[in-house]
Formats: structure tokens, C-alpha cells, sequence
């Protein structure tokens, strides 16, 4: 009766085992001994047996034995596997994104693993191979695509992925690589590449026509969009030992990008080199050059220079974007009564000004903003340059160039012959240069310089240290302006806070008027759209103004000691430039952190 109704009979009992006749003799095999123990009846049967040719008998039927007793599905384990193996990957990929963006890297790779170990947990202990499936796809996806999302708001078009046009890109390039082109060569690169045109120095006044067809072309374009829109203004190529990293300066802070393979960032490297017309074949010499662009409706220029390294060729581009070009004083941030005493200075018929800082301190930018205020039409306006930086209409731009004796000297002199009302001699290096700058101011005509100091009082005898007399300097010079540029605050994502009494007794601020300072977020990345997760965005110049008056002359001529000319100018009126980055924090354009940053 229990073999009728199907169950399992009591221990010693036989079990009616049906066997599949012998095929070759054509004899039925004996019957299983008493002691045997039956197959299992389920369709699941633990173990890696094959059992051909065998039936069991379940009640009145007779059914075949299972033929294999996998533990997993191979058809259902492969996708999984995929699964694993990609996220993997992703997450790899995440970390060094993220990492080089600034997105939040330690979020986004908390989120990337915990999802994903979740996700495959949950898969191996849900009852149903689908809903497994889609709870991993969930816990792998989810993380990996808010992630994808928010990345792609913080870069240019060019550079977000998962799009139909990335998609589209990375299709396009994997075929090509096996030789097979959809389309034509220029459908296809205009569908990759970012709108920005390459303007080769060989090639004036029209396309370069040499790189389009090399290898890294694509790379070099979407390095260089990427550059101008994140407001970049120096590119640095950095050969390593198994990669070429990238760095970009913005508002004079170095941030890392995306890193080329040691091919393509060579590649990109020759292409540089090959639209600046310099020699590809030469790594260990340094080499300048200089090429165009077009993006935009507007044409921005680029000043390269290389130089060979332990690993290979460093290359760096700095960008010079017309349309970020300052024209009037008011444009720098000075405050009202500095701006006053600078365009006095300017508007002296004779004389000398200097700025000095180091180098990115804006000093260039100070000078074309002075040169604005200037009527162009009413006076002749010539400049010496090395190199040309900014384009001004109805002035007289020369640069200069070293290889072929063309020097500031050479070319100032030669200059006083042009009956120029204002000089713009782009830096002040040598004696000679120095001397006749002097010169020049004291025979009518007004000189804007820039000279190397670190502040207006060291400038002062910078210029006797290169050979220029007392009595010389005291009669030409009209003023010096000391500055510096220190990031702004992002306004949409600075943070208030109170500062410390101490440290305003320090600073000699009233604690009782002061409420508060601002500051950079504790974690910006990713955080705010405005700055892109930096918590700056634009610079302000810090200044300070050393205007001459007569007994200051007189402290020149007699080589007095810098403390008695830095008294007289306190007499005057000068505040340094400590105090003036001061009044920056104070109104919440800048942080403490940041004016102590640039200013010493």
C-alpha cells in the first residue's frame, strides 16, 4: 500500500524498481538488492550523477530518474557572473573618476560597495531566479547610475558618459579599431569630437589639415574643450611611468584630471607640438611654440613649452581666452579710494609704474586694464611683449624674440624712435632694460613695466639692485603697485561662521561690528552646480599702492633705510597688503585660509 501511494517503504522493505532492458543482449538487468536505498523521487537530486537509462517508479507511474545534479544553472550563473565581473570594473573605474573630479569619492564607493554586495546576497537567497536577477541589477545599477548622473553634471558635454552621443563614440571607435568604419571619415569625427576648431601656427588664416587624421586627435580636442570650459588657464602634460597624468590650473590652483595611456598621451603630446611648429623629433631639448583655436564664435590663443623629464616630454599650455581679457580698472575689484590714486598715476603726462608679485599675480592684466583707461586715438600706445598676450585695437603691439636678437632692450630703443606717448615694456630683466625704461620717463614719456618682487617696497630696490642710480629712480618713478589674486568664495555654497576674538584682536578688526566670516564648505564636492564642488569660483586681486610723493623722493636719493620710507607711506596714507586682503575677508569675498594663502 505505501509503494501504491507513492511513499517511501519502512527500512528493510524493498522498493519496485523498474530497470531498463539491456539493449545489447536484450535481457532485463536484475533487480536492486533489499539493502539498496531508492532514488530519490524529487527532480532535484543532490550530487554530480548521471543516471541514463533509469526509471523509478512513483505510485502507479513509472518516471525517468534525473539525468544530471547540478548544484547551479550554468545558463542562469553566466549573467550573473557578468554581472560580477562588471561591477567590478565600474567600481574601479568610479574610484579613479571620482577621485580626479572631486565628486565625492568616498561616498560614491561606500554606496558602489555596499549596494553591490547587498545586491548579489540577496540574489543567491531569493526563492526566484527573476526576482534575484533584478534585485542585483537594482543594487548594481542604482548606485552606479546616480553616480554616472551626478558626474556628468559637473563635466562639459563632450566628457559625459552613458549618453546616446558617448554611446555612440565609444560603438564608433570599438568598430574602428577592427577596421570597420561606419560612414565617412568626416561624419565620423565630427560625431566624436567637441565643436572647437585647431588653428596650426604653420597654417596662418586657416584649418590644419597635418593632425586630423593622427592617432589622439579626438583626445587633444576633448582635452583642450575641456580645459576652456572648466575655466582653465594653464594644461599640464605629465609623462609617468605607466600613464600621463593631467593637471589643470584653475584660478591658480593645480587640479588632476582624467590620465591618458603613455600612447595616447604621446600621441597628444606630437599633435601639440605638430600645430605649435615645433620639432616632434626633438624630447630633450626645451622648445616654445604657440597655436590657435576657435570655439565659440572666438579665437583663443595657447603658448606652449616643453621639456624633457625623467619619463619623457612635459608639456605645458597656457590658454589666453580674448574674451576674459579685463579693459578698465574697475573691472580688478579695487576699492574706491585705490582705483582714485591708481588712475592718477595713470593719467601723469611722464613717469614710471611698476607692478610687481610673482608670477600669475595678475601683473599683465593690471597693465592692458591700465592701458584701457588710456584714449588710443589721442595717443600713440606702443608695447613690447614676450609674447603678445592680449590683442588692443589702435595699439602698437611688437614681440619680442630672443633667437633672433630681438630684445626689451633692442626694441625699447629703437621704439623711442616712434614718437610714442605711452611705453609697455612686458618685464623688466636686465640693467640695461632698467636703464632705459628710467630714461624714457624722465624724457617725456609715460613706461608701464612689470618687475619681479614679492612687494612694493622690495621692487623699490630691486630696481637699484639691476643698476638703475638713486637719483635716476627717485626722479622717473611714479609708483608701485604690490598684488596678489586670491580665489573668491563660490557665493552660492560659502558657509558663515563666528570667528575667533582672538584672532581679530590680532588682526586689529572691532569683534563688536564684525558678525561673521565666511569660509569654504567642509565638503564641496559635489555639493553645488555654481563651482562645480571647488567652493571658489573667480579670483579677486589683493593690492597695495606705493605712491611717491616728494620727500619719499628725497628718502630715494638719499638711500634712506626701508623703514623710513614705509613710514612715510603709512603717513600717506598706503595700507599693505595684509590689511587689504583684510577688507576682502571681512565683506565674505574671500576666506581667512585663502588670504593667508597668497599673502605672507
Amino acid at each position: 500500500m505505501a509503494q501504491e501511494n507513492g511513499a517511501i517503504p519502512p527500512e528493510g522493505a524493498p522498493a519496485t524498481v523498474e530497470t531498463a532492458p539491456d539493449t545489447a543482449t536484450g535481457t532485463a538487468a536484475s533487480p536492486r538488492a533489499a539493502g539498496d536505498y531508492p532514488p530519490n523521487p524529487f527532480r532535484f537530486y543532490r550530487g554530480n550523477v548521471h543516471l541514463d537509462n533509469q526509471r523509478i517508479l512513483i505510485g502507479d507511474q513509472s518516471v525517468s530518474a534525473p539525468r544530471d545534479g547540478y548544484y547551479f544553472s550554468l545558463g542562469k550563473l553566466i549573467p550573473v557572473l557578468g554581472i560580477f565581473f562588471l561591477w567590478i570594473w565600474s567600481s574601479r573605474w568610479a574610484q579613479s573618476d571620482s577621485t580626479s573630479l572631486k565628486v565625492r569619492p568616498i561616498f560614491w564607493m561606500t554606496n558602489l560597495l555596499l549596494g553591490g554586495l547587498a545586491a548579489f546576497i540577496l540574489c543567491f537567497i531569493s526563492p526566484s531566479y527573476l526576482l534575484g536577477f533584478f534585485l542585483l541589477l537594482l543594487g548594481y545599477g542604482g548606485p552606479i547610475g546616480a553616480y554616472v548622473y551626478e558626474r556628468n553634471q559637473r563635466v562639459p558635454e563632450s566628457a559625459r558618459v552613458m549618453t546616446p552621443r558617448h554611446i555612440r563614440s565609444v560603438v564608433l571607435r570599438t568598430l574602428a579599431k577592427y577596421g570597420i568604419r561606419i560612414g565617412s571619415t568626416e561624419v565620423h569625427e565630427q560625431a566624436v569630437g567637441p565643436p572647437i576648431t585647431f588653428i596650426g601656427k604653420s597654417k596662418e588664416g586657416g584649418r590644419s589639415k597635418a593632425v586630423e587624421s593622427s592617432r589622439g586627435y579626438m583626445s587633444a580636442k576633448e582635452l583642450i574643450y575641456d580645459a576652456i570650459l572648466r575655466r582653465a588657464t594653464d594644461v599640464h602634460l605629465e609623462p609617468k611611468d605607466e600613464e600621463t597624468s593631467v593637471r589643470l590650473r584653475i584660478d591658480g590652483v593645480m587640479y588632476p584630471t582624467e590620465p591618458f595611456d603613455s600612447a595616447v598621451g604621446q600621441n597628444v603630446v606630437n599633435i601639440i607640438k605638430v600645430l605649435s611648429a615645433m620639432d616632434i623629433t626633438e624630447k630633450r631639448k626645451p622648445q616654445d611654440g604657440s597655436f590657435r583655436a576657435e570655439m565659440d564664435f572666438r579665437e583663443i590663443d595657447f603658448r606652449v613649452a616643453t621639456q624633457g623629464t625623467r619619463y619623457g616630454e612635459k608639456m605645458v599650455m597656457r590658454i589666453l581666452d580674448q574674451s576674459n581679457s579685463v579693459s578698465s580698472l574697475a573691472q580688478l575689484g579695487m576699492r574706491k579710494q585705490l582705483q582714485d590714486g591708481l588712475l592718477a598715476v595713470i593719467s601723469q603726462p611722464h613717469g614710471l609704474f611698476l607692478t610687481c608679485g610673482p608670477t600669475g599675480a595678475g601683473k599683465s592684466t593690471t597693465l592692458y586694464a591700465a592701458l584701457g583707461e588710456i584714449d588710443s586715438y589721442q595717443r600713440n600706445i606702443i608695447t613690447i611683449e614676450d609674447p603678445i598676450e592680449y590683442k588692443m585695437e589702435s595699439v602698437t603691439q611688437i614681440e619680442i624674440n630672443n633667437k633672433a636678437g630681438q630684445t626689451f632692450a633692442g626694441s625699447l630703443r629703437s621704439v623711442l624712435r616712434q614718437d610714442p606717448d605711452v611705453l609697455m615694456v612686458g618685464e623688466i630683466r636686465d640693467e640695461e632694460t632698467a636703464v632705459i625704461a628710467c630714461q624714457a620717463a624722465n624724457t617725456g614719456h609715460m613706461v608701464f613695466s612689470t618687475v619681479h618682487a614679492n612687494e612694493t617696497f622690495t621692487a623699490l630696490y630691486r630696481m637699484m639692485d639691476l643698476g638703475v642710480e638713486p637719483f635716476m629712480l627717485s626722479s622717473s618713478l611714479s609708483a608701485i603697485l604690490g598684488q596678489r589674486l586670491a580665489r573668491r568664495l563660490c557665493p552660492e555654497c560659502k558657509v558663515p561662521y563666528k570667528p575667533k576674538p582672538e584672532f581679530l584682536k590680532k588682526a586689529n578688526l572691532p569683534a563688536n561690528k564684525i558678525e561673521n566670516f565666511y569660509k569654504q564648505p567642509s565638503n564641496p564636492e559635489g555639493q553645488c552646480p555654481a563651482c562645480g564642488g571647488l567652493g571658489y569660483k573667480g579670483r579677486v586681486g589683493i593690492y597695495e599702492l606705493l605712491a611717491l610723493n616728494e620727500r619719499m623722493r628725497d628718502m630715494i636719493r638719499d638711500s634712506a633705510a626701508i623703514t623710513q620710507i614705509k613710514a612715510e607711506a603709512r603717513k600717506n596714507g598706503m595700507l599693505y597688503m595684509r590689511e587689504e586682503g583684510l577688507r576682502l575677508v571681512v565683506k565674505g569675498i574671500t576666506s581667512v585660509e585663502e588670504m593667508l594663502r597668497v599673502v605672507k
